[in-house]
């Protein structure tokens, strides 16, 4: 018989949709939040922690049992869990193995982190004549932490500073209020003696 490399047998054992059911019961409840397709895709699938066609078959006989609801939020699509979900998410997670329930839960925790990371900065590019002009905006719960505009010579160098803010604001802004508040701490600057 011809063995294809890529695909293993047990890919097809109807117990790995169970356990990918029990799985996704278990992140569903761990988080205690809605999730949309998308965001369920990227975290099983994504890191290779589930196939994509265990996921797809999993995900439809949880809508289909009643296991998961599905609801429409801001016009997007969410999937929650029914209290039947939850009470099956506690009693039987131990049957899929601690260090996958782990990953898949890092995994989606650091797909969160990232969204909200994206959510809480914007960044715009402004060009003029001699280069471009970044503007950056951090927010938080509404609430604007810091704007910040800086210079690039070109759009490439602009985009790429964009791409860094967004990298991680919370460190963007932590940096610049350290300086802030610790500038009383730092020596005079060479040029300050030809300011006057």
């Amino acid at each position: 018989m011809f063995r294809y490399p890529d695909i293993k047998p047990e890919v097809f054992n109807p117990r790995e949709v169970y356990e990918v059911k029990l799985l996704m019961t278990y992140f569903l409840n761990q988080t205690g939040k809605p999730c949309t397709y998308m965001q369920l895709l990227e975290i099983f699938t994504g890191e290779e922690i589930v196939d994509y066609f265990l996921f797809i078959e999993a995900l439809k006989e949880l809508i289909d049992t009643g296991v998961l609801i599905k609801r429409e939020r801001d016009g997007t699509a969410e999937y929650l869990l029914s209290d039947e979900g939850r009470m099956g998410a506690e009693s039987f997670k131990k049957l899929v193995p601690r260090s996958v329930r782990d990953r898949i839960l890092a995994s989606g925790l650091r797909l969160f982190a990232r969204q909200k990371a994206e959510q809480s900065v914007s960044t715009e590019i402004t060009e003029d004549g001699t280069g471009c002009k970044v503007s950056c905006t951090v927010s938080d719960g509404g609430v604007t932490l810091m704007q910040l505009s800086l210079y690039a010579p070109d759009r490439e160098q602009a985009e790429h500073i964009c791409r860094k803010m967004k990298a991680n604001p919370a460190e963007l802004y932590g940096r610049v209020l350290d300086f802030v508040v610790c500038a009383d701490d730092l020596p005079e600057a060479p040029f300050s003696e030809y300011s006057e």
